[in-house]
């Protein structure tokens, strides 16, 4: 995988993850620039210098300012191996088939600042993590945990039975400002267009709603997961 950004890569050495090579801007002669090549060289990573038109051809991408690095597969976490590990109520997003690259690095990042213990998605119809999530999580995708699963059904029957409270967000829910969100909670936001699927949603322990001032269409998904993690997070707090 070919990874590609500032942060992505700052966040990459920061975590450790093994870089076989790394690719520069001969253009670039920043202050930022300069630090990150610094901490490349302190880790004996090795450097190519390119010019910008080989590193679009590169990254596939113009948004890769100025550097990228080639990894191996990003490394997905076990469900219910991070739950064992932590040692407080349980804070979870479940992500049923998001598609859009950039939506899901954006709720990524609101997760990690929101202090969720980790992400599920599900295995198919969903957008992995690729360079392009990463991008746009900042690299903190390196830092969540995020966790495949077959059958996201099964899992929030499984939560459930761990006592975690699992909530549907939904356009027919109850207002998010009304709602206690103390205690071991998972919530699960839908897919851009269709939303959460009918089997998903009914198993679910209830829904949770963002009213609006004005008449309109539902809110983009990661404005959604922001409004409603950080509400549960000043609850939680």
């Amino acid at each position: 995988m070919i990874i590609y950004g500032r942060n992505v890569i700052s966040e990459a050495l920061k975590k450790g993850i093994h870089m076989s090579k790394i690719f520069m801007s001969d253009a670039d002669f920043s202050g930022d620039m300069k630090l990150l090549r610094k901490k490349i060289e302190e880790k004996d990573l090795k450097i190519e210098i390119v010019d910008d038109k080989q590193l679009d051809e590169v990254t596939h991408s113009k948004d890769h300012q100025g550097i990228a690095a080639k990894i191996k597969d990003f490394v997905y976490s076990q469900t219910f191996d991070v739950l064992d590990e932590i040692d407080h109520d349980p804070f979870i997003v479940i992500l049923d088939q998001i598609q859009d690259p950039q939506n899901f690095g954006a709720i990524i990042r609101t997760a990690y600042g929101a202090g969720v213990d980790l992400v599920i998605i599900p295995e198919h119809s969903s957008v992995m993590v690729t360079p392009a999530v990463l991008k746009a999580s900042a690299g903190y995708a390196f830092r969540m945990p995020i966790c495949v699963e077959t059958n996201l059904s099964r899992v929030i029957e499984a939560l459930k039975k761990r006592n975690v409270w699992v909530y549907a967000a939904t356009m027919d829910g109850k207002p998010y400002f009304k709602m206690n969100f103390k205690g071991p909670v998972a919530f699960v936001f839908g897919n851009e267009g269709k939303g959460i699927r009918k089997l998903v949603a009914e198993n679910c322990d209830d829904r949770v709603s963002i009213p609006m001032a004005r008449e309109m269409d539902s809110l983009n998904v990661s404005v959604s997961v922001a409004v409603i993690l950080f509400k549960a997070m000043e609850e939680r707090s």
